[in-house]
């Protein structure tokens, strides 16, 4: 990590995108360009999300094997404290949180939060995904789109929320 400083090195929320979209490739090789592509973000910023998690521990030395337990081990005490949401004003767009699944079927609620993009097809509270191709992305992924969705509840969900989405997020990962 000799070519980046410090403040290079601080995690920043696409990386978790990122991760959690290697983990929804599952045993299925990857490269950095396909990545980049699915996620509708550059090359470069992938291979730089890819050193600032192999520094943190969130990846391996060779950037190819996501360490599972230690991203859930942040998702379940650290997300919600480093990219924090709360939810916003009524928009249209792609559910989230326990108003998507795999949380819909379990949790019932009259609140309703949502990804905004006019291509979404439900109105809810908005909720500013971990990063702005989200939508996009998510469309053609659905493991990826049940990721994320576990990821924002624990960022703004209530206890309860939080406990079943780490314990969703352990049997799917690991």
């Amino acid at each position: 990590m000799k070519d980046m400083n410090q403040s290079q090195l601080r995690m920043k929320s696409q990386d978790i995108v990122i991760l959690f979209k290697i983990l929804s490739k599952g045993e299925k090789e990857w490269y950095h360009h396909t990545i980049a592509k699915e996620l509708h973000m550059s090359q470069s910023e992938v291979s730089e999300s890819l050193k600032r998690s192999s520094y943190s521990g969130l990846i391996d030395s060779s950037r190819k094997k996501v360490s599972k337990l230690s991203l859930i081990d942040f998702i379940e005490f650290g997300i919600k404290y480093t990219f924090p949401q709360k939810p916003g004003p009524i928009a249209r767009g792609f559910p989230t949180v326990h108003s998507a699944p795999p949380l819909n079927n379990i949790i019932l609620s009259d609140e309703i939060y949502v990804w905004p993009d006019s291509l979404g097809s439900v109105k809810g509270q908005s909720i500013i995904p971990l990063y702005k191709s989200v939508t996009k992305a998510i469309v053609s992924d659905p493991k990826l789109y049940e990721f994320l969705v576990l990821v924002d509840s624990v960022r703004i969900g209530k206890v309860r929320e939080i406990k079943l989405a780490v314990k969703l997020l352990r049997e799917k990962c690991v």
